[in-house]
């Protein structure tokens, strides 16, 4: 359900390359967190880097609230990007066919799933 992958960038080239590697794919960067930043502003001493983007293309997501509308609780898609204290960059991400196959067994949902996975892996192959 995880596709994880090692780079030889850091975590802000990774998520420089991968904003442009997004938008390649006709899909946008809805929003990004920077979990240390946001952790530290609510007193929290976390000290490693990870970057949160949350990543869409609307008329994907149309098609599949079309079917079920259950399926907001898992949109917008997201990638991860931490470093693991060696100064290089992992990439990761759920794979949207099998975290869909949770609502169900719908053909059109498949195949969209399917698409946004197959997009989604370029993505992060790009960026890696």
């Amino acid at each position: 359900m995880l596709h994880v992958v090692k780079t030889d960038k850091n975590v802000d080239q990774t998520v420089a390359d991968l904003n442009d590697a997004v938008a390649a794919q006709g899909f946008a960067v809805l929003h990004s967190y920077d979990l240390k930043e946001k952790m530290r502003s609510k007193g929290v001493d976390f000290t490693r880097e990870c970057r949160v983007l949350e990543v869409c293309n609307p008329h994907h997501a149309a098609k599949v609230l079309g079917s079920d509308m259950r399926v907001s609780m898992a949109l917008p898609c997201r990638i991860s990007v931490w470093d693991e204290g060696d100064g290089k960059a992992v990439i990761g991400m759920m794979l949207p066919s099998q975290m869909l196959e949770t609502f169900g067994s719908d053909d059109a949902m498949k195949a969209v799933a399917t698409e946004v996975e197959t997009a989604m892996l370029k993505m992060v192959e790009q960026a890696s």
